[in-house]
């Protein structure tokens, strides 16, 4: 029995990179005689058998040998096995193609054989910014956006990708490489209508409103959660007629709709789907904070404490607004968005110490009325002092 170590971990260990999820190939032997070797692996998946060990897979070579199995792979880079003597087995281009930072298909037929490849892909594109996709990469998922591969997948493997790209180190290019290759369309529909439409009027953007997403998202890297919001704030903005252009008066409320329907549609979890429509809903007042009445501010950070999605509102309030002023206020005369979340997180201080007299409690909506009103009036006052009750 032979067992390798393939794909993934082989490559970042070629790069210098941690290593952090291990996969494994077993060869010249049966499921039996592993699991005569190996009693607590646990057998899953049943069109591709593969086992778990100590949280690793286990799987048997396609095509009935090492050497086939690397040829079936995705990208050539992922197309490598160390064996238990310290011998690596490889793909013929996958060390050129390491070397020279080429993502690259294992085939002709690579992503047309697994359609969802075009989107691990460009999740790599994301997770690895000094690799160029290929030109057969490109033309191969072009020719499966084309021929109508891409749909009538699993949501949640689509998502899954998206998802990984969103923690990777520059999120913007797993969409700038759909975007290039025809293949946003079906599943990120509300992201390709963001294409050349502006993203507001100068000063305030240079931009189409998918270039400002993607943008905003680079500022959120390596948090999946914020990155998401930063994709679904500006979704709203799609849909604003032309003729309204660059103006996007009312997008808060279009996008939550958009947002969340992205988010059905890739089945991502509940928190995520619930951040990105808030993201898109309340992100123009998160902006805009300094400028709003104490109870407009104190019910909006209630509905952020609710979800546990303040500090990361004001974050994407952060990176939306970096390098120019808050929308609405005067030219040279915006405040600092940092100092906005600042202000954010002291108002938020004050409304936590804030106690109904024990006189108060229990009356219902009375009760509800007074606390936000004794709310309000904490922040409205300077800091340190408190109102009298």
């Amino acid at each position: 029995m032979e067992i390798y170590l393939v794909g993934g971990a082989v490559r970042d260990l070629l790069l210098g990179r941690p290593v952090t999820d291990r996969d494994y190939l077993v060869d010249h032997a049966d499921h039996a005689l592993f699991l005569g070797r190996y009693p607590t692996a646990r057998l899953v998946g049943k069109s591709f058998p593969v086992f778990i060990l100590d949280g690793s897979e286990y799987a048997w070579p396609r095509g009935g040998s090492l050497t086939r199995d690397l040829e079936l792979r995705d990208l050539t880079v992922n197309a490598m096995a160390l064996d238990q003597r310290g011998m690596l087995h490889a793909h013929p281009k996958a060390l050129n193609d390491l070397q020279a930072r080429i993502l690259r298909p294992c085939s002709p037929s690579s992503i047309a054989d697994d359609p969802v490849r075009a989107f691990r892909a460009a999740r790599f594109a994301a997770q690895f910014p000094d690799f160029s996709a290929s030109p057969e990469l490109t033309d191969q998922m072009q020719d499966a956006s084309t021929r109508g591969l891409l749909a009538g997948h699993a949501a949640e493997r689509v998502g899954r990708e998206m998802l990984k790209a969103l923690s990777a180190p520059k999120p913007s290019r797993f969409f700038e490489l759909l975007k290039r290759t025809g293949c946003l369309s079906p599943w990120f529909e509300e992201v390709l209508a963001c294409v050349d439409v502006p993203a507001g009027p100068a000063p305030y953007h240079d931009r189409d409103v998918f270039g400002h997403v993607c943008q905003v998202m680079d500022r959120a890297a390596a948090d999946p959660l914020l990155a998401w919001m930063a994709l679904a704030h500006d979704l709203g903005k799609a849909i604003t007629p032309p003729e309204r252009w660059p103006s996007h008066h009312g997008h808060e409320e279009a996008g939550e709709a958009l947002a969340e329907a992205l988010g059905l549609r890739l089945r991502l979890p509940r928190l995520f789907i619930d951040a990105g429509a808030m993201a898109a809903a309340e992100h123009m007042r998160a902006r805009n904070y300094a400028g709003l009445r104490p109870g407009t501010k104190v019910d909006l950070l209630m509905r952020l404490e609710a979800r546990k999605l303040t500090t990361r509102m004001f974050r994407l309030a952060l990176a939306d607004g970096a390098g120019r002023p808050p929308s609405g206020l005067a030219a040279g005369g915006g405040i600092d968005p940092g100092e906005v979340s600042r202000q954010a997180r002291r108002d938020l201080r004050a409304i936590r110490k804030v106690r109904l007299p024990e006189d108060k409690k229990d009356l219902g909506e009375a009760s509800g009325e007074l606390l936000r009103q004794l709310r309000c009036e904490a922040i409205a006052k300077p800091q340190g002092e408190l109102p009298e009750r």
